[in-house]
């Protein structure tokens, strides 16, 4: 196991009402499509008309006797700002390079992730900030032990830990995203909702929640379960300068209760105390300087200051503008040996549940995490 599982130790939250916090019970679709269990001899074994799983170390376990305190601030080292912006280092000559849209998205063909050196890496960390979102294909990512997977990580800052998701055996760094063969549990949740999507940051609750973040594939349905990502670097451009200066400021409350609580509910675990903390609602990113648009439906809860119906009213126009800004969107298809990289301080993002055959969807996602979210004064047309 890594030596970051046991440095996640705690982290001072500002002043908020728990009680209030704790009664405003939201459940967001991202969690009420999170499995907490599965058919573990069927994965292994294979059932009704699937294979076996093709990846069974990396098969989710929850462990209640893991438990960790709460974590400390640490310093986090912004790899972008000491990129060579030509990228020698990460697409050398030969390399197919697929802008999907002019701002968000692109396709990598030709380099091997896990073979970069520390500038390549770098480079990595700044061509992803500017991009938002990059997947790169025909990569050995899922073949490498999970430590050599890990120690490419840890290169972008200290591993999150996720409070209740499932995990490899010995490895709760790697945050799993698996829905078995067989599993056709979402017809009960269509039968209740009419979409899938559900928008947002990975962990924003936290006091320094991720930035550079990798999402592997390990098995795929043969058509759907795709990922959405959204821009919020251009959706802040799309604003009036008024509109941008009013933003400047103000600050929301992101929480982990409600994600606990819904875990618990459905018999997860709890590996973490919850936390809530307060962002900027508009960030600047430390390598590009660019400002993004930083509150998302999930967890996100309030805007400090503001009464209940003004805040509701703003945080709506705000998950709205994001949700519907489909020309600066960017839909991610997965192939095999796909790994997608994208920057969580800048985007915003949500998978498709949108397959029927009950065809296996198993991922594993690396998280490091960043500074804790800051930003800049106003500055019409910056």
């Amino acid at each position: 196991m890594a030596p970051s599982a046991v440095e996640t130790i705690t982290v001072p939250v500002p002043e908020v009402n728990p009680v209030k916090l704790q009664s405003a019970h939201h459940r967001g679709v991202y969690k009420e499509l999170a499995p907490v269990a599965f058919d573990k001899e069927a994965e292994l074994a294979g059932k009704e008309g699937f294979q076996a799983a093709k990846y069974p170390h990396y098969l989710p376990t929850w462990n209640p006797e893991q438990k960790y305190p709460a974590l400390e601030p640490f310093e986090h080292y912004e790899h972008g700002k000491d990129a060579d912006t030509s990228y020698k280092n990460l697409l050398p000559e030969g390399t197919a390079v697929n802008h999907l849209t002019p701002t968000i998205g692109t396709e990598v063909r030709g380099i091997q992730l896990s073979a970069l050196t520390n500038a390549g890496k770098d480079e990595l960390a700044r061509f992803v900030a500017e991009r938002k979102v990059v997947a790169f294909r025909q990569q050995d990512f899922a073949d490498l032990p999970i430590e050599e997977a890990l120690k490419f990580g840890e290169y972008f800052g200290r591993h999150h830990i996720h409070p209740t998701s499932g995990s490899p055996e010995g490895f709760p760094e790697i945050h799993l995203v698996h829905r078995s063969a067989g599993d056709n549990s979402v017809d009960l949740f269509f039968a209740n909702r009419t979409s899938s999507v559900a928008w947002h940051s990975d962990v924003s609750y936290e006091q320094q929640p991720p930035g550079i973040t990798f999402l592997y594939i390990l098995e795929k349905p043969e058509t759907g379960g795709d990922t959405l990502f959204v821009d919020a670097v251009e959706a802040y451009n799309r604003l009036s300068p008024l509109f941008q200066e009013r933003l400047h400021g103000l600050k929301a409350t992101h929480s982990g209760i409600e994600q606990v609580n819904s875990a618990a509910a459905r018999g997860g675990i709890k590996r973490r105390e919850p936390v809530v903390n307060e962002h900027p609602i508009i960030r600047t990113h430390p390598a590009t300087g660019e400002k993004a648009i930083y509150v998302n439906p999930q967890f996100t809860r309030e805007i400090v200051g503001l009464k209940k119906e003004e805040s509701d009213t703003l945080l709506k126009f705000l998950y709205d503008h994001l949700a519907y800004g489909a020309d600066f969107q960017a839909r991610v298809k997965w192939e095999p040996g796909t790994v997608v990289v994208w920057d969580n301080r800048v985007t915003q993002h949500s998978a498709l549940v949108d397959w029927k055959d009950g065809q296996r969807r198993h991922l594993a996602r690396i998280t490091p995490q960043a500074e804790r979210p800051y930003e800049t004064p106003f500055q019409a047309n910056a």
